[in-house]
C-alpha cells in the first residue's frame, strides 16, 4: 500500500481534493483485495491518509 501511496501522490496532493479521491480510491481497492472488512475500511482509508500527510510533510522538512 506504501508504493501505491507513494507512486500516485503529486506535490500539492494535500491540497487537490482530485487526487485525494483518487487515492482513496486506491487505498479501499487494496484494502478489498486484502479481505479487510467492509464496515471498518472508511475508518482505516483516513487513518492512511493521515499517516500520507504526516511522512509526506517530514519528507518536505
Amino acid at each position: 500500500m506504501v508504493d501505491k501511496v507513494r507512486t500516485n501522490v503529486t506535490i500539492d496532493w494535500t491540497l487537490r481534493e482530485d487526487v485525494r479521491a483518487h487515492l482513496r480510491v486506491l487505498v479501499k481497492r487494496t484494502l478489498r483485495n486484502y479481505g479487510y472488512p467492509p464496515d471498518k475500511q472508511e475508518n482505516a482509508t483516513q487513518t492512511v491518509l493521515q499517516q500520507a500527510e504526516v511522512l509526506s510533510e517530514a519528507r518536505a522538512a
